[in-house]
């Protein structure tokens, strides 16, 4: 009995054993893991395995596009450098050629011609696509270096450029300087010639009917020169009375002076200011109270009023101005300086420059001052006043104009004091303010003579 149960237990063992290792192998072929959790199923390790290389694919995609791109930066600065570099290279072989610079046209050549190849082996790594892509930042930042100092070199050889530009100009400006003053000579002579001969005077025989705008301009001249010198003879005594002539001159035209010495054109722009207000009327005064009645009656025509101021041209111009005021103290010509003296020179004035106001207690008692400074002022005063009787012996009169300030300078109305102006490259000369007025007669302008910003 024995070995039979035995017999027959073997069988089912081996049975079991089968199936077990059945079981077994359908599990090691389909993946499915026990439940003990021991071993995981190969289709979720597939799955996880494939996810992780799609991550790390996507991760190397987006670095070599993030060095591409830094590589394209890198080409772009190396092709801006280069450029910039050819364009010193252009401005260097410029600048050599004058003055005539063989070695600088040499140099300059060979940095051209290498830069168009450089820039030629940049076009065929582009088009084939061979971007260096070991270093894009340190490439970028030698190119943007390269870039900068071709930009310093531009620049400092266009500030070479200008500096030779300045020195040329300085130059002509030098050479016309002198011609300038070797013209102002030969006119100075020529004019005393004229004056020896008597060309630059008017005739004495001098008639209404042969007036021309060349005898005004005569008179203009020797009116200007008169103001001009009261001017000096005022200045002088100002500084001997102690006074700033600066702080006074900005009191009167407050501008840019271009020069200290311009000063005295202020001055002299307030002397005529005042000598030449109401020129435009007849006498200096209201047209209505120009001539007395006895003259207005015998005034029918214009005609005979311009030869009641030719007349009184004539008849004072044959004179010495303290003989003329010696003789007709209180003249029409008489009264003109005792009123343009009390407008001219201020009560203030007077007493800082002379300590007391003789003067214009003289003045305004009907007197003429026997001192230089009121001779000085006659003498001016006659000048005005003769070009004023010459003015309205014209037909049409001639008339006075001045120019407003921060006018454009016109050659045509006007002549510069200070030619400094016009070297400023900034903007047009404007006029600061008129220091001689001008005049026109008929057709005829005679330029004023203005001080430029």
């Amino acid at each position: 009995m024995g070995s039979v149960e035995r017999t027959a237990a073997t069988p089912s063992k081996s049975r079991l054993a089968r199936t077990f290792a059945k079981v077994l192998h359908i599990r090691a072929v389909t993946g499915v893991a026990p439940v003990d959790g021991i071993h995981k199923s190969k289709s979720h390790e597939k799955v996880k395995h494939g996810r992780l290389n799609n991550g790390s694919q996507s991760v190397h995609d987006d670095n070599e596009k993030l060095q591409h791109t830094k590589a394209v930066e890198a080409f772009l600065s190396k092709l801006f450098a280069s450029i910039s570099t050819v364009k010193a290279a252009y401005a260097q072989l410029q600048f050599s050629q004058s003055p005539y610079d063989a070695d600088g046209i040499q140099a300059a050549d060979e940095m051209v011609v290498s830069e168009l190849k450089n820039l030629s082996e940049l076009k065929q790594s582009y088009v084939k696509k061979q971007l260096d892509e070991s270093s894009p930042v340190k490439t970028q930042l030698l190119a943007e270096l390269q870039e900068q100092k071709s930009l310093l070199k531009t620049y400092e050889i266009t500030g070479k450029k200008m500096d030779s530009q300045l020195k040329l100009k300085n130059s002509e400006i030098t050479f016309l300087r002198e011609k300038l003053e070797e013209a102002n000579k030969e006119n100075k002579l020529i004019e005393k010639r004229l004056n020896s001969s008597g060309l630059l005077s008017v005739p004495d025989n001098l008639q209404l009917s042969s007036l021309s705008p060349s005898h005004f301009i005569t008179v203009l001249r020797q009116t200007t020169k008169s103001i001009r010198s009261f001017v000096r003879f005022m200045i002088s005594e100002m500084e001997l009375a102690g006074w700033d002539l600066d702080a006074a001159a900005m009191a009167i035209e407050p501008v840019r002076y271009w020069n200290p010495n311009h000063k005295c054109f202020a001055f002299e722009s307030f002397v005529c200011h005042e000598m030449f207000d109401g020129f435009n009327y007849p006498n200096f005064s209201n047209p209505n109270e120009s001539l007395t009645d006895q003259q207005k009656r015998k005034q029918k025509t214009k005609q005979k009023q311009k030869q009641i101021f030719f007349d009184r041209f004539t008849e004072l111009k044959s004179m010495k101005t303290r003989e003329y005021l010696a003789l007709k103290p209180k003249s029409t010509f008489g009264k003109f300086c005792f009123t343009k003296y009390l407008e001219l020179v201020h009560p203030k004035m007077e007493s800082s420059l002379f300590g007391n106001l003789n003067h214009r207690d003289l003045v305004s008692s009907g007197e003429h001052p026997e001192t230089t400074f009121y001779a000085t002022f006659a003498e001016m005063a006659k000048r005005v006043w003769l070009l004023h009787c010459l003015a309205f012996s014209f037909e049409p009169e001639a008339s006075i104009f001045r120019v407003g300030n921060k006018c454009r300078f016109s050659e045509v109305y006007m002549e510069s004091m200070n030619d400094e102006a016009f070297l400023s490259p900034e903007t047009d000369p404007l006029v600061a303010f008129t220091v001689v007025p001008g005049f026109k007669i008929g057709k005829t302008a005679i330029q004023c003579q203005v001080y430029l910003s």
